[in-house]
């Protein structure tokens, strides 16, 4: 094989390794919405990054952190809900990358290969990142795995046992963000959400424990980037949306077999 091809589907494997296991807890916690807001971010992100002459997607890591920082300090004054504050920054986000873009007249941004994602052009130190990624995300998860499980199932019981809520919340948060800006250069900012949400929902009803949700949930996700690259290296087609289209259909078809058990219902 090319070795553009090689760097995209190591590089697409390592996106849904860090997905899969951060999008159970999407799902549980119906954290879809801020997702959505973060992808929105990306564009800012972008913009900064070319801006600044400084990489774009460490740009990127950089604003879906603060997006994340200030959603909960914000959320603590109780001023508006949730999701109108999540509305608010994802817009004002969006239309101030919209803006900084524009000024830039003496760089033309190829803004379709960061709306879509652009896979194939996926290099060495991007590789790096993504992996690099994959392995703190991997390593945090191990690590307060239990607490955030707690957290998820009784947020008010979690806190009578001993369990730091506040700090758990924000690094799930912070996982989030990270999985969003190396997701983007995979499938890009308009589809990334998918990536993390829809390999989640069709694990959901085959798993009967949450750690068989994150491994079924990762598995789907690597089995879609798999057969989305060679569906669009077979019929032409682009390859982010190709992906996601992958992973709708195992979730469809994840409708379609017996239930076995009692499966993971939401927490």
């Amino acid at each position: 094989m090319e070795d553009f091809f090689l760097r995209a589907l190591g590089g697409g494997i390592g996106a849904a390794l860090a997905a899969g296991p951060v999008g159970c807890f999407v799902v549980w916690r119906n954290l879809a919405y801020f997702g959505t807001a973060l992808a929105h971010a990306v564009l800012l992100g972008i913009a900064l990054g070319f801006l600044l002459e400084v990489e774009p997607i460490i740009a990127v890591f950089a604003i879906c952190f603060l997006l994340a920082l200030c959603l909960v300090l914000l959320e603590r004054q109780k001023l508006i809900s949730v999701d109108a504050l999540l509305g608010v920054l994802a817009h004002a986000a969006f239309a101030l990358g919209m803006v900084v873009v524009a000024f830039m007249e003496r760089l033309r941004v190829d803004l379709i290969g960061y709306l879509f994602g652009d896979i194939l052009a996926i290099g060495p130190v991007d590789l790096w990142l993504i992996f690099g990624t994959a392995a703190v995300v991997a390593a945090a998860l191990a690590w307060q795995w239990r607490n955030l499980l707690s957290v998820t199932v009784n947020q008010d019981l979690a806190a009578v046992e001993g369990v730091p809520v506040e700090r758990v919340r924000l690094l799930l948060l912070f996982l989030l963000a990270a999985v969003i800006a190396v997701g983007m250069k995979i499938v890009g900012m308009l589809l990334v959400v998918a990536l993390v949400i829809i390999p989640a929902a069709a694990a959901r009803r085959m798993a009967v424990t949450p750690e068989q949700m994150a491994l079924g949930s990762t598995a789907i996700g690597v089995v879609s980037v798999i057969a989305g690259l060679y569906a669009s290296l077979w019929w032409d087609i682009p390859t982010g949306p190709a992906i996601v289209l992958v992973a709708s259909a195992l979730f469809a078809a994840s409708l379609l077999l017996p239930v076995r058990g009692q499966p993971v219902r939401k927490m």
